[in-house]
């Protein structure tokens, strides 16, 4: 909502002529209306129409919890004249992800005296700055920033350090080998810390993950209940780790109820690490669990740890086979309704008995799944993605139709060739994808496919009866799905050079394509959707259903969709971008995209869209046709395209962009850049971490970490 006073005027006069008047409504239900605008328009614009509003819009339930983490318009005089106003009314602040904020802004905090919640991640705040702020903060509970180079905790005063020793909740985001305020924060119960530390500075220069003298003395874990560490890749992210957890493993705290960490590759375990799992599995109860997978692999650990009523396992790309996972997690099919969210994604024999013999493209044991969705039944979040789940013959038996009795699930994650029927993956003879599909006695055109145009006139009326349709159609409230290949890798992996090979698709997954799209637009309510590897995509026809029917979906990543060298789903594609109103984040990764005048005057109809990120491998941009897109669309913040073009094309175009649009839209982020250039880690680390995480590096995000871990 954006609401000016000649908007809510003349809205008034025809509301009167029709004899119906917004402010005859009661104040519970403008209220109601209000909570949905932005505080800054409440505050700076809204209340100054008239007097009622001047009243409501300063209720404390609008003032209470202000969030600017995707206010992309505000700036630094907003945020000055929104503080000054209502600054002794604000109790929680969230400026998370404001990376365009200069760091002065955040002097206008310390107005928010009676502030309890803050969380500044993703914004520049130094020692000195973080340390005149806290120091009038004496309320404060909970705590989120960033730890950049350069900080220095001895320029922390004695004030701020008061704070601090209150704080029960912190959340902190290293980019530096530090333990940041950790060691003032006496009465920590939850602590959160992402590892995103780079192994090379700038320059070249190895880092080392040793700590700074004098700080290595420190953190006070004894009232800890929650624990979570996310670490990005590199050795340095694990060094440093590893001091965090040498103190957790001296003394394990009694109340530890959830302990996570999120580890990608290898993180070995240590006498450290195995001092301190033990521990654990002698003197607490746990309610949530993630392990690096080196240190559940081929142990004995899940058998001797005790769990009380969990919310939350993951064991991503762990070798725990279904038997272990039932004897040792489930009991043997113990109740456990308490659990919300579950992660197997990598887990390649988490369906079958035993994993010594077995290989990861063998069938699956249904009557494990089913021993898993009866114990579990009231799952919300579940992720089966980056493995081989292949269905066996019989009735009842498939994969989609045991997950169909998951009432609750509101994301799910799965791969390509799980949901295919058995008897269609038999039948079908799988796809050559390098080759246009054949008719008889005409020539067909490479480019722009014909497409049929709605579901009745598919190829074939049977896909209804699928067992994939089946489990859309019993899933109506779902919210989130993802359906990716289960050897697909994005072009573009983390701090390494881009890929340029991918792997086949499974050949289970062969027959996956438009029918199974199509059945996906069942799900009314869906809000965010991932496909990536459908090798038999001719048309994209099922694109369109989406498009038609999900009016609420928000969030749109393809990747490597049909014939992987020919963009054959652009028609359908862009027919369906004319219908996502409230479409804000798309990704698109296909090699030899296309990104010209007529893709980009169909993104267009996408009002709402603020995010869009293109990697294309051989991939083509039109520059005039890109600058013309970002002067229709007003809403536009992030632009990010890695395609085939030369140096020179994307810097001019980067440039233009910056330059035409910076002005009116601050939060303006703009990576234009080769895919295939030796120097794109070097850009990559430029790029704020709200848009490197949530949409320009693909992943699989279901499940990823436990529900409101934080805000």
């Amino acid at each position: 909502f954006s609401f000016s006073l000649q908007e809510v005027v003349s809205e008034e006069s025809e509301e009167e002529s029709n004899g119906v008047n917004l402010m005859e409504f009661s104040d519970e239900i403008l209220l109601h209306i209000l909570s949905y605008v932005p505080c800054t328009d409440l505050v700076l614009n809204v209340r100054r129409t008239c007097r009622k509003l001047a009243t409501l819009c300063l209720d404390k339930s609008l003032t209470h919890t202000v969030l600017l983490q995707k206010d992309y318009k505000v700036n630094k005089d907003k945020v000055k004249q929104l503080m000054r106003d209502i600054g002794k009314e604000i109790y929680q602040l969230n400026m998370a992800g404001c990376y365009w904020l200069p760091s002065s802004t955040i002097d206008h905090v310390t107005r928010c005296k009676n502030l309890v919640k803050l969380n500044l991640s993703g914004c520049h705040v130094t020692s000195l700055r973080l340390s005149k702020m806290l120091s009038t903060l004496q309320h404060l509970r909970s705590l989120a920033i960033d730890v950049n180079p350069g900080f220095d905790a001895s320029q922390l005063s004695s004030e701020c350090k008061a704070t601090l020793s209150r704080v029960s909740e912190l959340k902190q985001t290293l980019y530096t080998p530090s333990y940041g305020v950790v060691p003032c924060c006496t009465s920590l119960e939850k602590l959160l810390l992402y590892f995103e530390i780079l192994d090379r500075s700038r320059e070249g220069f190895m880092l080392s993950g040793q700590l700074m003298v004098g700080e290595s003395n420190v953190p006070h874990y004894q009232n800890l209940r929650i624990f979570y560490a996310r670490l990005a890749p590199g050795y340095v992210n694990q060094e440093v780790v590893r001091l965090y957890l040498a103190v957790l493993s001296d003394r394990t705290p009694e109340n530890l109820h959830a302990f996570l960490i999120s580890a990608p590759g290898s993180f070995a375990e240590t006498g450290a690490t195995k001092n301190l799992l033990d521990s654990m599995a002698r003197n607490v109860r746990l309610d949530a669990l993630q392990l690096p997978k080196a240190w559940i692999n081929g142990s004995g650990l899940l058998q001797h740890l005790k769990f009380n009523n969990p919310f939350y396992f993951s064991f991503s790309r762990c070798t725990l086979s279904g038997g272990h996972l039932i004897q040792r997690v489930i009991n043997g099919g113990k109740d456990l309704k308490s659990l919300t969210s579950l992660n197997l994604s990598g887990c390649v024999h988490c369906l079958a008995p035993e994993s010594l013999f077995r290989k990861a493209e063998d069938d699956i044991d249904s009557s494990i799944l089913e021993s898993l969705v009866v114990s579990c039944c009231n799952l919300r979040h579940l992720n089966l993605s980056a493995a081989h789940h292949h269905s066996s013959e019989g009735i009842g038996n498939h994969l989609c139709q045991l997950l169909s009795r998951l009432k609750h699930l509101l994301s799910l994650a799965l791969p390509v060739c799980s949901i295919t029927d058995v008897a269609a993956s038999v039948e079908k003879p799988p796809t050559t994808p390098n080759l246009v599909p054949q008719t008889f006695g005409r020539k067909v055109r490479i480019g722009i496919q014909t497409y049929p145009r709605n579901l009745g006139d598919q190829a074939n009326q049977k896909i209804e009866s699928s067992v994939f349709w089946a489990l859309m159609g019993s899933l109506r409230f779902l919210e989130t799905l993802e359906i990716i290949g289960s050897s697909f890798s994005s072009a573009m992996p983390r701090n390494e050079p881009a890929i340029r090979n991918s792997l086949p698709p499974c050949v289970r997954a062969q027959s996956v394509g438009d029918s199974e799209v199509a059945a996906i637009s069942q799900l009314t309510y869906l809000q965010s959707l991932t496909l990536a590897q459908l090798p038999n995509i001719l048309t994209g026809s099922g694109l369109v259903n989406i498009g038609l029917q999900c009016q609420h979906l928000r969030t749109l990543s393809l990747a490597n969709l049909g014939m992987m060298g020919k963009m054959v789903y652009m028609s359908a594609l862009m027919d369906m971008l004319k219908h996502c109103k409230c479409l804000r984040d798309l990704r698109l990764e296909q090699p030899y995209f296309c990104a010209g005048a007529q893709f980009f005057q169909a993104l267009s109809h996408c009002s709402s869209l603020q995010r869009l990120c293109i990697v294309s491998r051989s991939g083509t941009l039109q520059s005039d046709a890109v600058m013309s897109f970002m002067a229709n669309c007003l809403e536009v913040i992030m632009c990010h395209m890695f395609m085939g073009e030369s140096l020179t094309v994307c810097k001019n175009l980067q440039q233009s962009i910056v330059r035409s649009f910076q002005a009116e839209r601050p939060a303006l982020n703009v990576v234009i850049f080769p895919l295939l250039h030796e120097d794109l880690t070097e850009v990559i680390r430029d790029v704020p971490m709200r848009h490197l995480d949530e949409i320009t590096l693909f992943k699989s995000r279901v499940a990823e970490e436990p529900p409101n871990l934080w805000w």
